[in-house]
Order: structure tokens, then C-alpha cells, then sequence
């Protein structure tokens, strides 16, 4: 039976009672299975250690989600080893039929949908809606990828020539580190560990350490369609004893992470250093932070363009590497922009994540809560104006009330770092070519967008604003798999496009192969 062509998956409308319902269902069925501990597993070894780490709950600091097993240095080089055994089989079975085990776990997923979300909304205190739409494009990415597999292992067009026959094949590059990162906890994690096993990589997958219990999940569906023990081997623990290990390994091939600009520029360095016995130069797939720009043209719709700017800044509590973190106003409409924006900001709505009538939730961490708490009374120290929010909201968990801080300098500190919160800088320009000046005033390169009708504008701004992902007229957050293949420039990374045609290619090697013939 011929394959569909790729679609999205629909996201849940959960104003229909059928579809509330279930997810209600879905976390009180999760919610049973809070607090229980979870192994390593290594070649398909199940592995307790004494050493524990502890997922909780962000919207409920004294609930713990699940309780994992550390590894150790020695268990990290075990996880490597195990892998690099595993490989020599898993790079020789059908690309099609490694596919198939990424379609039967997209079609399990599916069916699952609410549970892999249901973890989401316990673990990294996503609402219901970010949730669903996390899950999503996990089985988009799965959808994807196991067709892009079968568009590069077939054979590959060639120029001719009298006297040989020549090919081209894509072959797998071998063991890999997969490090993702808790915001997108499911999707990216899922993404980044589909990619490489479908074309032939076998990978130690090392999860959040916010977000466990979310990559368990995708390893157990993953065991459940009969994916080879040894292919995924899942570890937990930190980066500094743990994942320096699996990336400095000589049997390590390629590293994939997702996450903060430090910790990719400290995975980069440490993986091009050529370690005793290591017979390649690692490949290394970074995407790292954002410091992303709306920009609010005086010829536009400011209503649309105001509440563009709050879902982009403050959907998952502006815990996007994509989200609008700076919105940069033409004077003209400077002042309005912001009274708009502050009515609807104002009535947003912070709590626990699993009540949906919430339309915000916690911060991952206490950490990252005092982080943000701290931009935010640094905006203010440096000239900025507290236009709403401001510090945290009611409760007993990671709450911080959105905020919005005005007269921002370009330069100032909140305009340039990743504050990685629901935090929105506002700054005001003379005109839209100042606009897009300081819109790539930033070391960072990942996600933007304008707001105009005119279309001179629009095409300037295609041509010169700097990144990986341009939106008009839009929200700059959503990328679809398929439909906005992502990844950005500078120190947002290595520009990989996930969910895009040329994604596969990071976990392949291309050999050519000529044949004399008569």
C-alpha cells in the first residue's frame, strides 16, 4: 500500500467536552504514577544506582513526578560501548524497515497523546494547549523523519557517463550523544533520537535533568514497538560527571544537544578535541538560545500585531528559545502599541498548569525563577518602565506574573541576554529601518518577525533581518514540522533545520561508489 504524503498532526480542541474529558482522564491516569523510581538501561540492562535525581513538579514543588537512577562516569562509558556494539547490526538492517518502527511509534503515540502530555503539564509545567501541541510535533517529527529516511536510501539521482555505473549512498555515521533540552521536553527529545536511529545511528540518549520521567516515556513507547535493545540507551545524570563523558568518548561519533548558548559552546570545544584512539573528527549539531525580535511597524493592524507579540512572548511562560523576547515599536505608535498590549497582557492568568483555566504556568525551577526575578530588577535598575507583572504571582510553585518593561535600551541587558521567561522588552525606534538595525543588534540569530502592510518594508525585511526563521504578519513561535524547518544563525547554533528535507543529512555520510562496466 502506497505511504500518504506527510501532515501535520491536528492539535486538540479542548473546548469540546469528548476531548476535555479525556485529557482529564489522562492526567489522573499519570497522576497515579507519580514518585516511582525508573532505571537506567544500558544494551538493554535495567541498572538501579544509589545516586537519585528527583523530577518534580513546578506547579507543586513538594510532588515528585518520578525518581531516576544517576549514572556515574563508568556507566556513561558503558552506555557508549554498548551502543558502538549495537551499531555494527543496526547500520546493516533495512532503512525500511527502520522506518517502520517510527511509523508504529508515532501510531502508538497517537493513540497515547493525552498521557505523553498529561507528563508534560506534572514535569515542566506546560498548560494544556503547549502540551498538545509538544506531543504534536513529536509525532510529526516521527511521521517526517521515517519518510525522509526512505527518500534518502533510495537511490540517488546521477550524471552519466559511457563505461561505469555510479551510485550514491547516505550510510549512518555510528554512535551519538543525544542531549535535549526540558522546554520542548517531548518533541525535541523525540526529533533529535528518531533522526539518528532511523538512518542507522545507534545513541545514548541523555535527558533534561527537568525532564526525565518525559524522555522514560518516549524510550518505554520506543521498547514497546520492538526497537533492538542497545539502539536507545537511555542515562540520566548531570552534564558535568555524565555527559563530558559521553561526548569526549573516541568511540563518540556525533553529539546532538539542545539548549543554552554555554553549554553548546562547551560541547563544541570539547568535542572537536581529538581524543586518544579517536579515528574521526566528531560531527557536532548545536542549537542554542535566542534573543528574539517582533517588530511593530506604524502600518499595521496594532490589535493583531499587540496580541502576536504577547502569545509569542509569553506562551509557556516565554520558556522558548523562538519566543518574543524584545518588541522594537516605530515611535509613531509607540505609546498605543503598549496600552493595547498591556489590557491584554493584564488579563492573563497564572496558576497550576494542569487547571486549565490558567493560561500560564510555573517556571521549570526554582533556579530559573530567580533568574528571571533578577533580569527583571535589572530592567528596572537601568532605565526601563514596569509596564505590567513584575515579580510573582500567587501560589506555592514557580509562578511569575508576565511582564512587560518599556524604554528599553537596545543595548541594555535585558535587550541582549536570554532571559528564557515571561519577560518582553519594549523599545522604541524612529522608523522601521532603525527597527531592523536593532533587531540584529544581538549575538544571537533564530526567530523574527514583522508587523506591516507595507510591502517594500516587507521585502527589505526579508532580505536583511538575520535569522533562521522570518515571520510576517504572525506570531514568530509554532514552527511546524515540515512547514517551517528551524534552527538559526550565529550563537543560536548550527542553523540545522529540524523537521525539514535537509535534517536527515546530519546523521548521514555520503559515499560514492563507480563501477567499470562493459
Amino acid at each position: 500500500m502506497p505511504l500518504k504524503p506527510f501532515k501535520n498532526e491536528p492539535l486538540t480542541d479542548f473546548a469540546k467536552p469528548a476531548n476535555r474529558k479525556a485529557m482529564e482522564l489522562a492526567l489522573a491516569k499519570v497522576k497515579a504514577l507519580l514518585g516511582k523510581e525508573y532505571p537506567l538501561v544500558i544494551g538493554g540492562e535495567e541498572i538501579m544506582t544509589d545516586e537519585k535525581l528527583k523530577s518534580i513538579n513546578p506547579s507543586r514543588p513538594d510532588e515528585i513526578v518520578g525518581v531516576f537512577s544517576k549514572a556515574n562516569p563508568e556507566l556513561a562509558n558503558q552506555a557508549i560501548e554498548a551502543a558502538a556494539e549495537k551499531f555494527d547490526s543496526w547500520k546493516w538492517v533495512d532503512p525500511k524497515k527502520r522506518s517502520e518502527y517510527l511509523f508504529k511509534a508515532a501510531k502508538l503515540m497517537r493513540r497515547r497523546k493525552h498521557e505523553f502530555s498529561a507528563v508534560m503539564i506534572y514535569e515542566v509545567g506546560k498548560t494544556w494547549p503547549e502540551a498538545d501541541a509538544d506531543t504534536a510535533e513529536a509525532i510529526d517529527f516521527l511521521e517526517f523523519y521515517a519518510r525522509e529516511n526512505l527518500r534518502y536510501s533510495a537511490r540517488q539521482p546521477m550524471t552519466k557517463i559511457p563505461g561505469e555505473k555510479n551510485e550514491l549512498w547516505y550510510i549512518p555515521l555510528g554512535v551519538g550523544v543525544v542531549i535535549p533540552p526540558w522546554n520542548f521536553a517531548l518533541a525535541i527529545l523525540t526529533g533529535m533520537a528518531s533522526a539518528a536511529v532511523v538512518t542507522g545511528n545507534t545513541v545514548v540518549l541523555k535527558p533534561s535533568s527537568d525532564s526525565p520521567m518525559t524522555g522514560w516515556m518516549f524510550f518505554h513507547l520506543m521498547r514497546e514497538v520492538g526497537l533492538p535493545a542497545g539502539v536507545i540507551n537511555f542515562t540520566t545524570g548531570s552534564g558535568g560527571s555524565v555527559g563530558d563523558v559521553l561526548v569526549a568518548h573516541p568511540k563518540t561519533r556525533f553529539v546532538s544537544f539542545t539548549g543554552s548558548k554555554e553549554v553548546g559552546i562547551h560541547i563544541h570545544e570539547l568535542a572537536a578535541k581529538v581524543q586518544p584512539g579517536q579515528r574521526w573528527l566528531k560531527r557536532v549539531v548545536v542549537e542554542m538560545g535566542g534573543k528574539d525580535t517582533i517588530v511593530i511597524d506604524d502600518q499595521t493592524d496594532l490589535d493583531a500585531a499587540a496580541h502576536a507579540a504577547m502569545v509569542s512572548a509569553f506562551g509557556f511562560q516565554g520558556q522558548k528559545c523562538s519566543a518574543a523576547s524584545r518588541a522594537v515599536v516605530v515611535e509613531k505608535v509607540y505609546d498605543r502599541f503598549l496600552e493595547i498590549l498591556k489590557t491584554k497582557v493584564d488579563k492573563l492568568k497564572t496558576g497550576q498548569s494542569d487547571d486549565p483555566s490558567y493560561y500560564a504556568g510555573p517556571v521549570v525551577n526554582k533556579s530559573s525563577e530567580e533568574k528571571i526575578l533578577s533580569y527583571i530588577r535589572k530592567g528596572v535598575q537601568e532605565g526601563g518602565r514596569l509596564v505590567c507583572g513584575g515579580g510573582k504571582a500567587a501560589g506555592k510553585g514557580y509562578f511569575i506574573n508576565p511582564t512587560v518593561i518599556a524604554d528599553v535600551d537596545p543595548l541594555g541587558t535585558i535587550a541582549q541576554e536570554e532571559i528564557f521567561g515571561p519577560v518582553l522588552a519594549v523599545i522604541k525606534v524612529k522608523d522601521f529601518d532603525q527597527a531592523l538595525e536593532v533587531a540584529n543588534n544581538t549575538e544571537f540569530g533564530l526567530t523574527g518577525g514583522v508587523w506591516t502592510k507595507n510591502r517594500r518594508k516587507i521585502e527589505k525585511a526579508k532580505k536583511v533581518f538575520h535569522v533562521g526563521n522570518f515571520y510576517v504578519n504572525r506570531k514568530i513561535t509554532g514552527a511546524l514540522v515540515g512547514v517551517h524547518p528551524f534552527g538559526g544563525f550565529n550563537m543560536s547554533g548550527t542553523d540545522s533545520k529540524a523537521g525539514g528535507r535537509d535534517y536527515l543529512l546530519l546523521f548521514l555520510q555520503a559515499k560514492a561508489l563507480s563501477e567499470k562496466i562493459k
